[in-house]
């Protein structure tokens, strides 16, 4: 005996739920408010824990349009509206780490407090360890360039092609063009490393020698 129909029946497609139906938790937290106001003081709402997350995983300094870009802010005034925002979270609670601006943008580092500490822990061979001859070729470099290796040798009395070429193995030094007169001559400069390397933020920053600024530019 064939059961009874009341009425037609419609399949429903199994990519389609019930109205009532309770939506799945992922899709719940995906599309829960962004910004809940912590009540925590010193907690990071998603935009300031997203920046902080950048900064921490960072190698070398961000500028605020590259932080706005990896931590998806609006823009670099935003960024560094929430930089300061860390920068203040960071003072309230003690922490050990600062946000440094240096080399031209934003590095996490820790505070100078802590140095010693972590000195211990510092393998060796990654310290950046130069010679007398180093230091002051560099220093030569710094203040005057973009230089020649002649204007160098001329203010250090001593040949230093060698160290030149050292200090750019290390990335201190770079070409930074050539000179306009005969044989136009290689121009050296500082880099990005240096200033990270001497805790400068710009080369402005650089403490008045006036024997060695001699017409550099900054």
């Amino acid at each position: 005996m064939r059961p009874a129909v009341h009425g037609s029946a419609t399949r429903r497609p199994f990519t389609t739920r019930p109205g009532n139906a309770p939506r799945p938790a992922v899709f719940r937290v995906l599309t829960a408010p962004a910004e809940v106001p912590p009540d925590d003081p010193l907690a990071r709402d998603a935009k300031l824990a997203r920046v902080e997350a950048v900064l921490l995983i960072a190698d070398e300094p961000l500028t605020a349009r590259r932080l706005a870009d990896a931590a998806n802010l609006a823009d670099a005034a935003d960024a560094r509206a929430q930089v300061e925002k860390l920068r203040g979270l960071y003072d309230a609670d003690g922490t050990a780490f600062q946000v440094t601006e240096i080399a031209g943008g934003y590095q996490l580092l820790t505070r100078p407090a802590v140095a010693p500490w972590l000195a211990r822990l510092r393998r060796t061979g990654h310290d950046l360890r130069l010679t007398p001859a180093a230091m002051e070729t560099l220093a030569v470099i710094a203040y005057r360039q973009p230089v020649m290796r002649a204007e160098v040798e001329q203010v250090r009395g001593v040949a230093c092609s060698e160290v030149v070429r050292q200090l750019m193995e290390k990335g201190l030094v770079r070409v930074a063009g050539r000179h306009d007169s005969l044989g136009r001559p290689q121009l050296y400069g500082t880099t990005k490393k240096f200033l990270q390397a001497f805790g400068l933020n710009t080369l402005k920053d650089l403490p008045e020698v006036d024997s060695l600024r001699g017409g550099a530019k900054g």
